[in-house]
């Protein structure tokens, strides 16, 4: 009866053939960021390689040269240290984790998320008078909504930009914790609610890219996805165009229905967008009579300072606090900083 051994070729070929159908996007990205993160992974895998490999090597060579059989092998009962030996033993370790060590302070400095970009690409430096897309995201149950201040419009499940444009994201959350990911832009960032991210990127190449949740987030998850479209400047125009045509307003009410649970919700596309809604929904206040956080963390802060013994409450000291408390006038300064914290930079 013939062995299942001389069918493994045949049983593999099924498993050869879907890996060959893979699309590779973290090794071939289409963003700058992407691309210095991929070489971040080549650079320490290769370092790690040099331990690795030889230990596979010398283990399988001392387990062939020295076996039972190998009469002709030196036998040496009594030996017990080699100085050579133990320094290489010893200080090619040493060296492969100071290069990683290196390697991985600079880059956690240089691929902070939070850091706007300081080039386009490795050969086209940033242009001094450039401005950054701004994007605004939220992440819902379970799709994605984005807001474009500067052109007026948002859109669910479908976003834009300029190839060789900055683009600045500010992420948040409605409900539960997520994670924004667009593998051929950038490492992913986690969006929660109450709490702002940031994430700088920029595309180099035309194309419509996957966008991803890589956070589980409930039954819908699988089909929480998007498409991150690259275009010339003249065609991201045109995109913005078939918005502000094609679509209709955003309002509160329409945010509260988005807001509701859905799976693979079809793309949607919205002329205009009612003032403040990404912060009120930032600051969970979307609802009437709902107090905003920022308002909430700054008479916090008067009254902590008035139990210090500082100054009295007072209007004045309201409005510098919430300011303080509030930054931008989208997250407070504190929520932001323990978001960083919270996961790392947002580099994964």
């Amino acid at each position: 009866m013939p062995s299942i051994k001389n069918y493994r070729a045949l049983l593999l070929a099924p498993v050869i053939a879907l890996l060959a159908g893979c699309n590779a996007v973290v090794m071939s990205p289409s963003g700058d960021v992407a691309l210095q993160q991929r070489d971040l992974i080549v650079i320490s895998t290769v370092l790690m390689l040099l331990i690795i490999v030889p230990v596979i090597f010398l283990t399988l060579l001392f387990a062939w040269r020295y076996r039972q059989s190998n009469k002709e092998a030196d036998y040496a009962p009594d030996w017990d240290h080699s100085t050579q030996l133990e320094l290489v033993i010893w200080a090619a370790p040493l060296m492969i984790i100071i290069a990683l060590g290196a390697l991985t302070w600079i880059s956690t400095h240089k691929l902070d998320p939070y850091r706007p970009l300081d080039r386009i690409s490795a050969e086209k430096p940033l242009p001094a008078d450039v401005k950054p897309l701004e994007v605004e995201v939220i992440s819902l149950d379970w799709k994605w909504l984005f807001f474009l201040p500067e052109q007026g419009i948002a859109t669910v499940n479908e976003i834009a930009a300029p190839v060789d444009r900055p683009i600045r994201f500010k992420l948040t959350s409605s409900t539960t914790m997520n994670a924004f990911y667009v593998p051929a832009l950038a490492g992913m960032i986690y969006t929660m609610p109450g709490m702002q991210t940031e994430l700088n990127a920029v595309i180099n190449k035309p194309g419509v890219y996957q966008g991803m949740s890589s956070h589980y987030s409930g039954s819908g998850f699988a089909g929480m996805t998007f498409k991150f479209h690259g275009l010339s400047n003249e065609d991201f125009d045109k995109w913005v165009a078939k918005a502000k045509v094609e679509g209709k307003p955003l309002t509160r009410d329409v945010y509260r229905e988005l807001v509701k649970p859905s799976e693979r919700n079809p793309v949607e596309l919205f002329s205009t967008v009612e003032p403040n809604l990404y912060k009120r929904a930032l600051n969970l206040c979307v609802e009437d009579g709902q107090q905003c956080m920022h308002d909430m963390m700054a008479k916090d802060a008067v009254r902590n300072k008035a139990a210090r013994g500082g100054a009295q409450a007072s209007p004045e000291h309201a409005g510098h606090a919430a300011h303080a408390a509030h930054g931008e006038g989208t997250a407070s300064g504190a929520t932001d900083a323990q978001a960083h914290h919270d996961h790392g930079g947002g580099k994964h």
